[in-house]
């Protein structure tokens, strides 16, 4: 559904909240499981307040957003509890200093079993929040990916895809550029990849970073769900 100003609306149904899924917690920082359909932050809107940052501060008051996930990704994300873990953490967001991977299933079958994207990145600011791929005003962008198997069909394939960069939608678009969409992308995929799933088949499966306080080298690994 679009707007006057033609840019994307939806129809926000968060999923049930059962409890929040911790996978770490200290005295710096939270390391949670994000579902699908869930908002990292708030949206525009009295509807939109139910996100992930409001269900974990009703647990944890001091909790501060460091990065996202898109609504439709599930997932881990990291949350720093005081102001000089915030600064830490996002600094190593910055830096690229945070090793991510996440596990998709993207339409049709690859050809290749390993390879990188390096297509530039802008928003399509008439069809926001879609972005585009231009070649002389986008942003340089970059997206490793490796074939894991077969998806969920004949006709998928299942990919570990590593970010370099931290465009929006960078993934989602890159592998929309092969010819390749991410099941259930209701931006990007055609009528028949969309129809393959009732939800986005991205999952953000690995953090790595180091501990802003101790200098731990900390790893973690979320199931994908799909």
């Amino acid at each position: 559904m679009t707007n006057a100003n033609n840019n994307v609306e939806f129809y926000y149904q968060p999923p049930a909240d059962n409890g929040l899924d911790v996978l770490y917690s200290d005295d710096a920082l939270l390391v949670v499981n994000k579902p699908s359909g869930l908002l990292s932050v708030p949206g525009r809107g009295k509807d939109k307040q139910d996100c992930l940052v409001s269900r974990v501060q009703m647990e944890f008051s001091d909790a501060l957003i460091v990065h996202r996930l898109d609504m439709e990704t599930s997932g881990l994300m990291v949350l720093a509890r005081n102001k000089m873990a915030h600064r830490q953490l996002s600094g190593l967001f910055q830096q690229r200093a945070v090793q991510k991977h996440y596990v998709a299933i993207v339409d049709g079958v690859l050809q290749d079993e390993t390879g990188s994207i390096d297509l530039p990145l802008i928003c399509d600011w008439p069809n926001r929040p879609r972005q585009k791929v231009d070649q002389q005003q986008g942003k340089p962008s970059r997206t490793l990916f490796t074939v894991l198997g077969p998806g969920i069909d004949a006709g998928s394939t299942r990919v570990k895809l590593v970010p370099e960069t931290g465009r929006s939608h960078q993934l989602r678009v890159h592998m929309q550029s092969l010819g390749h969409a991410i099941l259930g992308d209701r931006f990007y995929a055609s009528e028949q990849a969309l129809a393959k799933s009732p939800r986005l088949l991205l999952h953000a499966a690995l953090l790595a970073f180091v501990h802003p306080l101790s200098a731990e080298p900390l790893q973690f690994v979320s199931d994908v769900p799909f």
